[in-house]
């Protein structure tokens, strides 16, 4: 009788086990159901406060995006990007790339608050980033994409990254495969997800020399610009990045097609070098690149998550706990 007891007790605590590591959060990796008992509701309430922000200014959708762009180029996933400085702490706001130009952190940090009051300390703001990103593309009409959660958020911040990691709107095409290849994604992926530039705006100071000393232009694309952009003063006078600008589409590498390309880094995807092939495959083939695009896009948002007990869940998005 107490050896039945024993083997009844011990086939019951095996099979509490097994369950508790069947629906553990995963401790190691990503998943799609990170939240499904800590936070049900999180999609919506992303979603919601996306689709707001960029009702209220398309522009907005693009911003979120690059937001978490520039966040998973400087060591990964982990929401550095949002951390303000203080008198003993230097973020990544100020760096060349990021200076004046990122935005979207009101939006972030209005979505932070309603979580915080849904579920507190348990959704992470590495991963409000990447389902930002993925909602505001949607939100202008472009692909959908799968997004795995368990990301946590980094308490340091690099500077010196920033400033080397993200390309600039002056790189050649060897430097923008590189910078790419140096995150783990080829030749291909870096072109699809330039094209995320077929949403958003630039500020004058970022294609000035392109308008007033390139030749690889197309004459009256400069000359309509030019009035917005003069070759001295109005710095943060903005332009689109492609012709339809506040909707998500394959117009960008038309625009490349046809030289006008507005930033330095953009036309060259598209100056008889080897991404020219690619450039006119987008160009014809809305579908293949909204696909390509989207699995890019998986690509980076895994870039070096923090997960497990690494980093921490920050209660504030722009200061650690």
């Amino acid at each position: 009788m107490a050896s039945s007891t024993f083997s009844s007790l011990f086939k019951l605590s095996t099979f509490t086990l097994c369950l508790l590591v069947l629906f553990a959060p995963s401790s190691g990796q990503l998943t799609a159901n990170f939240y499904a008992r800590t936070c049900p509701n999180f999609r919506s309430i992303i979603t919601r406060a996306v689709n707001t922000a960029v009702a209220n200014e398309a522009r907005m959708g693009a911003s979120l995006l690059r937001l978490h762009f520039h966040d998973c180029f400087v060591n990964g996933c982990d929401a550095s990007v949002l951390l303000d400085d203080t008198a003993n702490f230097t973020g990544e706001k100020t760096a060349g790339p990021n200076s004046n130009s990122i935005r979207g952190f009101n939006v972030i940090d209005t979505i932070k608050t309603q979580l915080e009051r849904q579920c507190p300390g348990v959704v992470s703001c590495a991963d409000i980033l990447a389902a930002a990103a993925r909602d505001s593309v949607v939100a202008l009409r472009g692909p959908g994409w799968n997004v795995l959660f368990g990301r946590r958020d980094s308490t340091t911040a690099s500077l010196s990254a920033a400033n080397s990691n993200l390309p600039s709107p002056t790189s050649s095409l060897s430097t923008l495969i590189s910078s790419f290849s140096n995150q783990g994604f080829t030749a291909n992926e870096m072109i699809a997800l330039s094209g995320a530039h077929t949403i958003g705006q630039a500020r004058c100071t970022t294609f000035r020399n392109r308008l007033y000393n390139e030749n690889n232009i197309n004459a009256s694309f400069a000359a309509a610009l030019r009035p917005n952009c003069p070759s001295s003063g109005g710095d943060n006078n903005l332009s689109p990045l492609d012709s339809t600008a506040t909707s998500f589409d394959n117009r960008y590498f038309n625009d490349l097609i046809n030289q006008r390309g507005l930033l330095h880094s953009d036309q060259e995807l598209f100056n008889g070098g080897s991404a020219d092939a690619q450039v006119r495959t987008y160009s014809s083939n809305p579908a293949t690149f909204n696909r390509e695009f989207a699995s890019a896009m998986v690509k980076m948002s895994n870039l070096g998550p923090l997960t497990g007990s690494s980093g921490q869940v920050r209660t504030n998005c722009r200061r650690t706990n």
